[in-house]
């Protein structure tokens, strides 16, 4: 961590170096990478779920998969714009437009393979515009955006399953909801951490709630048991963040990024388990 110039020890800091014209010509070939290291986990549990459903991996899933992180990688690009929208920042313009152009061009080549995709583009390109307008809004913080954002990740799933197998189930609506629902657990824990939104209420419901939902999707046949069960993992994360609240609301963030990671990839693990084919069991 570094210091703020009114925190610094010293009186009279000592004068920035000057950067030389190399250095900002340099900026425009930078890579973007977004920090989110979060949704990294989302986006590949569920993708890694859904290749699990379809029960293959091909060459149409590894094309699906760099399609469905460069879609990821061309969002932080264009909210860094938004945010900076006084002026127009080359960098932010130029790996915005190359990971959108490679996300644009795999996901047409895999339409013309599998049409059945279209309605899941649809669904990512509405979601990255509501999520922009909630940026330029600055609303993107809200419960709401947020559920929306990880629901739209979570269509990894499913887009696995389909670019893999080329077909559709009333399965996939019970994997992508079951997702959602788990990785949307951690909006609400997270959230605990912070003055403003520090209440346990809205928490307590979403956790009351959400295996209602899973219960259903099992009951309605789009959720095998042994899957709807991988949700009990998010139950217990819950209840063990409950019990040391005190310590969750002021522990170090590496911990609870280490929580986040352990309790997604034993969901992953048992989900995952759930839906291979039996000789692989």
């Amino acid at each position: 961590m570094t210091l703020s110039r009114a925190n610094s020890p010293s009186e009279h800091p000592s004068p920035q170096p000057q950067k030389s014209p190399s250095a900002h010509a340099s900026a425009w070939y930078r890579p973007t990478v977004s920090p989110e290291h979060g949704v990294y986990i989302v986006l590949l549990v569920s993708f890694l779920i859904g290749a699990a459903a379809a029960q293959r991996w091909t060459l149409t899933t590894t094309l699906a998969f760099i399609c469905a992180l460069a879609g990821f990688q061309s969002e932080h690009p264009l909210v860094l714009q938004i945010k900076q929208r006084r002026s127009w920042k080359p960098q932010l313009l130029l790996w915005g437009g190359l990971y959108g152009g490679l996300a644009l061009g795999l996901a047409v080549y895999l339409y013309l393979q599998v049409p059945g995709l279209l309605w899941l583009y649809g669904g990512a390109i509405a979601t990255l515009a509501i999520d922009a307008l909630s940026v330029f809004y600055r609303q993107q913080k809200s419960f709401v955006n947020e559920l929306l954002t990880f629901a739209a990740i979570c269509l990894s799933a499913p887009f696995a399953y389909v670019a893999t197998t080329g077909t559709w189930t009333n399965m996939l609506l019970g994997l992508w909801l079951l997702n959602t629902l788990f990785f949307g657990s951690s909006i609400f824990t997270v959230k605990l951490r912070k003055p403003k939104t520090a209440s346990l209420v809205p928490g307590v419901i979403y956790h009351a709630i959400a295996p209602l939902i899973v219960l259903g999707l099992w009951y309605g046949g789009w959720l095998a048991p042994m899957t709807a069960l991988a949700f009990v993992v998010v139950l217990l994360k819950f209840g063990f963040i409950l019990v040391r609240q005190n310590w969750y609301r002021t522990t170090a963030i590496g911990n609870v990024a280490l929580i986040e990671t352990l309790s997604a990839l034993l969901f992953l693990a048992i989900a995952a388990v759930s839906l291979l084919p039996a000789r692989l069991m």
